[in-house]
């Protein structure tokens, strides 16, 4: 990560000011960029920039525009960028101050903020994209690290010349809008594949019955979390649209048709919930399944233990037997010699095979020997 510079401020000439003197950050990094249609009428006109003032007298030309900037600390040049726009200087720090996702509308401006995910392995970053939106323009506001809307400036001019002229303004705010939010869905939603590209992998580390449990446990802790996080930034993303959906903002769009891309978007939302809390059920399922592979490891281990001890049982009744026999006849009362070697060793064997053939029966017909070890 690079480190980060002082802000470059600037001030707008007083020709150019709309309301009072407003310090405008430059940016020393990426440019900022600006895609509308002419008053005039024509094909879309794009137009870079490193600051808000860059644009003014541009914007004044547009029928309706969509501005993009990219901040190195949105926290700081959020409310800047947005009272040199003539937004309300209090709209971006009220916005910023939601968890994940935010939805303000005040009539003649409204701004939302959404959550944009980058995911690297299992840690799942959030970013936030700031939406301020007033009668013939939309800003977009967010941290360099989101490329995604910066993409999306590769096709604009060609979505937006799709916008029909005699459209009112509230239409064509929407169609942009929308337009915007279901970009930012659907990248969202790639970082589902990746997680899911990690689940793969962690998988097949189950799939080992040797893979140490030190190092297992930790990894799905580690996917639960990647996915409680993601989940998180759904329902939020679901809450702003839900909001919209209804067209109660007056410069939201009243238009029927309209008003079913932001349902779209409503639906496309929920499939994602259901598909990410199937990805949970299964990750549940992996859980209980290492649970059972634990428990398997642990009764295979119980078995040889019980097998051990069945036959230590076995062998010490063979050996009580002919030890008793032993320390009996040992007595010096039994006046035993080398005569009797023979058929003392005799005794002694037989009683051995006698008595281990005996436990062993016994412990067997009582069902004490265990079948199967593994």
């Amino acid at each position: 990560m690079t480190e980060e510079k002082p802000a470059q401020i600037t001030s707008i000439p007083d020709e150019k000011k709309e309301s009072g003197s407003i310090p405008l950050p430059l940016s020393d990094s990426k440019q900022a960029f600006c895609v509308a249609l002419p008053i005039s009428g024509g094909r879309p006109i794009k137009v870079m920039g490193d600051n808000p003032h860059d644009f003014i007298s541009f914007l004044k030309d547009s029928s309706v525009a969509w501005l993009n900037f990219p901040v190195k600390d949105i926290k700081k040049d959020a409310e800047i960028i947005a009272m040199s726009l003539g937004f309300s200087s209090s709209l971006a720090p009220t916005i910023l101050s939601s968890y994940l996702s935010a939805y303000e509308d005040r009539d003649t401006e409204m701004g939302l903020m959404l959550p944009a995910v980058a995911v690297k392995k299992f840690d799942v970053l959030i970013s936030p994209i700031l939406f301020l939106i007033r009668k013939d323009l939309i800003v977009t506001i967010h941290e360099e690290n989101v490329t995604r809307l910066v993409r999306l400036s590769r096709y604009a001019d060609a979505f937006m010349r799709k916008i029909k002229p005699n459209l009112i303004l509230e239409d064509k705010l929407t169609i942009i809008l929308t337009r915007l939010i279901d970009e930012n869905i659907n990248r969202n939603f790639d970082h589902l594949r990746q997680i899911e590209s990690q689940g793969d992998e962690l998988s097949k580390i189950l799939m080992d019955p040797k893979s140490p449990r030190g190092m297992i446990a930790p990894e799905i802790h580690n996917m639960k979390h990647a996915l409680i996080s993601y989940m998180d930034t759904l329902w939020a993303t679901l809450d702003v649209v839900n909001s919209l959906r209804h067209g109660d903002a007056e410069l939201i769009s009243d238009s029927p048709k309209l008003l079913a891309r932001v349902g779209i978007l409503s639906d496309d939302v929920n499939r994602h919930i259901a598909l990410s809390e199937h990805m949970s059920d299964v990750l549940a399922s992996g859980l209980e399944v290492l649970q059972s592979i634990y428990n398997n490891q642990l009764q295979i281990l119980n078995n040889r233990l019980a097998l051990v001890m069945t036959w230590l049982t076995i062998l010490g009744t063979a050996v009580l037997v002919p030890n008793t026999i032993a320390t009996v006849l040992g007595n010096a009362a039994f006046d035993m010699g080398p005569k009797d070697q023979r058929w003392y060793l005799a005794l002694i064997i037989f009683s051995t095979i006698i008595a281990t053939w005996a436990a062993y029966w016994w412990v067997n017909k009582k069902g004490l020997m265990p079948k199967v070890v593994e």
